[in-house]
């Protein structure tokens, strides 16, 4: 008598590309928790005194425009950017893959009516859906951070609920549920291996979008308000004083930079 043994949910193996993204992302993840533990400074301290210090031993990255420390404000702007695109991602992920299965799995009614939902969202542009949310409570991070959420479900919704129709129909998973299976099951071995890589992709690019996001609505002033330590926020603060301090007004630009490609490279493959 044969046993049956549940499979091991693994994930795909990283390519050369990937793992450079995942350094990226590595490497300022360590400069944003690390920063804390090695320095006392306030990112929201103002010294009059220190305006626009270039940097030394005491400050590594100068100071910006009101003498804060930007080496301070530097970490906190990459933790407040990655835990927001991680809280959106994950927020959207869950309900996205979730629907998903269920419209293409069960079909019917259920799969028209959470289409048109989907359809109704996206006929909206997200960017003014996040802007009517941020205009409701100007400056509330948590107003912005279920703007972008509502913004990225419906991509997870579509893909997921294309390829569940597709591997629904599979000789595979009809001959798991002719030997009676669950739906858990079903779905542990059939339908997330195949689900997993282009759900991981999109997690990727949707964490590249909530940050661009973030820094775009800073950037314009719409997004969260000083004293905070936001990339686009920061830009547009130091953007009058780029002839004086270049070297400021590059750092959180270089810092946004960086974030978008390693997720974006993360969320790539090599080309066979």
């Amino acid at each position: 008598m044969t046993t049956l043994v549940a499979p091991r949910l693994t994930l795909p193996r990283l390519s050369a590309r990937q793992r450079v993204g995942g350094l990226l992302l590595a490497l300022l993840l360590a400069f944003a928790w690390l920063v804390p533990w090695l320095s006392d400074a306030d990112p929201a301290r103002q010294q009059l005194t220190r305006i626009l210090q270039l940097p030394s031993l005491a400050e590594p990255l100068g100071t910006d425009h009101l003498g804060r420390s930007l080496l301070a404000r530097l970490a906190a702007a990459i933790r407040l950017s990655l835990g927001m695109a991680l809280l959106s991602v994950i927020t959207a992920a869950v309900p996205g893959v979730l629907l998903g299965v269920l419209a293409g799995w069960r079909g019917g009614w259920l799969d028209r009516v959470l289409g048109s939902l989907a359809d109704a969202c996206l006929a909206l542009p997200g960017l003014l859906l996040v802007l009517l949310l941020v205009a409701i409570a100007p400056g509330n991070f948590w107003t912005l951070y279920v703007g972008i959420s509502l913004v990225l479900w419906i991509e997870y919704f579509r893909l997921v609920r294309a390829r569940t129709r597709a591997l629904a129909a599979s000789p595979q998973l009809e001959a798991s549920r002719l030997l009676g299976f669950g739906p858990l099951y079903l779905f542990r071995r059939h339908l997330w291996p195949e689900l997993a890589p282009q759900v991981l992709t999109l997690a990727a690019f949707g964490a590249a979008s909530a940050i661009l996001a973030m820094a775009a609505l800073g950037f314009v002033s719409v997004g969260l308000r000083p004293p905070t330590a936001e990339l686009g926020l920061m830009m547009i603060e130091l953007l009058p004083y780029y002839h004086e301090a270049p070297w400021a007004m590059a750092q959180p630009i270089v810092v946004l930079f960086v974030l978008v490609l390693g997720l974006n490279l993360l969320a790539g493959r090599d080309p066979r």
